[in-house]
């Protein structure tokens, strides 16, 4: 499709930005990039952190560049944030203070969890319990500010909704065939080489807490590597998270872009 209306597809999936995991968070083969351009694929090193915020900006870039050379941005992926922010813009959250993230991040994820469910259990309710990065960062925003991240992120400035002729679809299968596709891409990726990807992603040594190292699928080549696990415990650990993540993917959607018309994979 984006050949035939001289489009230039643009990625929105948060671990496909990173240039570590091109076979893990299935980015586009060489072959497919071929045939039309691709924009924020492998643009990041794993060493960075590339927030919403950040994608935001990179991506309104290309936009513009595309239409400043006539032709069609088609935005792929399946980050529902990165969408959101894009369109809806930024919400103006103060910086938090350094003693307040250091004490958040030195606690474990339960009891960053426990915490959030009662300081803040409108943002709580949002987020999926062990989502540790996302429940940190929603916990010392109700610390530093006295106010839910709910309440800030309803106050958005800078979306580009309002200028642009939107025409969204949302790719769309039963549950049943949609985690038969999960487990099969699962299964083809360990076989594909996403052992070797992670080995050399971990020999990188980077920060426990960079965004990369939370990618799908990183935690359970990662025990298979260091022994915990063997290929069998791995593949089905692999298969589990995913089908957990399509199946979040799958609500958000259904609570955040009710409107937008679904149509079946290609």
């Amino acid at each position: 499709m984006a050949k035939a209306r001289d489009g230039v597809v643009i990625n929105a999936d948060a671990s496909q930005v990173y240039a570590d995991l091109r076979l893990l968070s299935a980015r586009p083969s060489e072959l497919e990039e071929s045939a039309a351009p691709h924009r924020l694929y492998g643009v990041i090193d794993g060493a960075e952190a590339c927030s919403a915020a950040r994608w935001a900006r990179l991506a309104t870039a290309e936009i513009e560049a595309a239409w400043a050379a006539g032709q069609l941005p088609i935005l792929v992926g399946g980050t529902g944030l990165y969408l959101r922010t894009l369109l809806e813009g930024i919400s103006p959250v103060p910086p938090v203070p350094a003693d307040i993230r250091a004490a958040v991040r030195a606690m474990d994820a339960a009891a960053v969890r426990t915490a959030l469910v009662s300081e803040d259990p409108a943002m709580a309710v949002w987020l999926h319990a062990n989502d540790r990065q996302r429940n940190a960062r929603a916990l010392e925003v109700m610390r530093a500010t006295g106010r839910s991240l709910a309440e800030w992120q309803a106050q958005t400035s800078g979306g580009i909704g309002g200028d642009v002729a939107l025409d969204a679809r949302v790719v769309s299968l039963p549950r049943e065939a949609l985690y038969a596709r999960c487990d099969a891409r699962a299964a083809a990726m360990l076989e594909g080489g996403a052992t070797a990807e992670v080995r050399a992603l971990l020999a990188r040594r980077l920060p426990a807490d960079a965004p990369v190292l939370k990618a799908l699928g990183v935690r359970p080549i990662a025990s298979l590597l260091a022994g915990e696990t063997d290929a069998a415990g791995a593949l089905a650990a692999l298969q589990q998270e995913t089908r957990n993540y399509a199946k979040r993917q799958q609500t958000w959607f259904a609570n955040q872009t009710a409107e937008w018309p679904r149509t079946a994979p290609a």
